[in-house]
């Protein structure tokens, strides 16, 4: 679900700014932008997947001395840089030192501060900006929940006309095949029991019945509305309950092969697309 957080902290020795933005995706996938150590960034990696469980998250945060800018070496860094490039460049060529040092993250500011100091500043402000972007996640929610429930209800809609269709569409099917039947043994001069005939007329009208297909559409409706209305993680449920509406439409067009019932399935699949596209964005 997209969004956006943010939020800062000073005091006399630091300046902390945290900035979140979040994109649809249907995995967590974490973008990190900082030059922080490698044990204080895995910290806030571990504390944004405590807190999100879907979408594409990009953090921002800077940490600032006040005063004088005062700057050391990142050495685990430098070191990584290093193998790295003299794996690359092999025997041949030699590592220039200014290049890795121009490499983000080698240089940092000090903080004037150590780690432990910091870390406590860093999670409180990284909360707050976690906070405000849930908030701005949950106000788009309730409104995605709003549309995809007024696409859940064209889909019963729908489906209640497709319900009135079906015996008629069976009928008719069942009168066509018939008059076919008889037609083919008057024919051939064929003499034939008609229940004979009404027995293999009743097989294959079975192949377009599509009751069972529409009670099961009815039931994952019902299952999508609760599901929807519940506090609990929801994405992945709702996820597979859509697939499984597209595949039972898909069988009541496939199976009823009638024109008025091909346009309620066109409109139906139009709004499992909507849904679909709103549910990648829920956790």
């Amino acid at each position: 679900m997209t969004g956006h957080g943010q939020a800062r902290f000073h005091n006399d020795q630091l300046q902390i700014a945290v900035e979140i933005r979040t994109v649809n995706n249907r995995h967590l996938k974490l973008n990190v932008h900082s030059d922080l150590d490698a044990e204080t960034q895995a910290k806030i990696e571990a504390l944004l997947r405590s807190r999100l469980h879907r979408g594409s998250v990009t953090l921002r945060i800077s940490v600032k001395s006040i005063g004088e800018g005062q700057y050391e070496l990142n050495e685990e860094l430098i070191r990584a840089y290093w193998l790295q490039l003299s794996e690359i460049a092999g025997s041949s060529q030699s590592v220039n030192v200014e290049s890795i040092l121009a490499l983000p993250g080698a240089v940092i500011e000090k903080t004037g501060a150590d780690r432990d100091e910091i870390w406590p500043h860093i999670e409180s402000t990284l909360d707050e900006a976690l906070a405000n972007l849930e908030a701005m996640r949950a106000q788009e929610g309730q409104a995605m929940q709003a549309d995809m429930l007024g696409n859940i209800e064209t889909i019963a809609s729908r489906l209640e006309s497709v319900r009135e269709l079906a015996p008629k569409i069976s009928e008719a099917y069942s009168k066509r095949l018939t008059d076919r039947i008889q037609a083919l043994l008057e024919k051939h001069n064929i003499e034939s029991a008609q229940v004979d005939i009404l027995r293999e007329v009743g097989i294959f009208a079975e192949r377009v019945d599509i009751a069972e297909e529409t009670v099961r559409l009815g039931t994952h409706l019902d299952h999508f509305r609760d599901t929807i209305s519940s506090t609990a993680k929801a994405g992945r449920k709702l996820d597979f309950l859509v697939q499984e509406i597209l595949r039972e439409t898909n069988t009541i067009g496939s199976k009823a092969n009638d024109s008025e019932i091909a346009t309620h399935v066109v409109e139906i699949k139009t709004a499992i697309e909507r849904i679909r596209e709103m549910v990648q964005n829920v956790e």
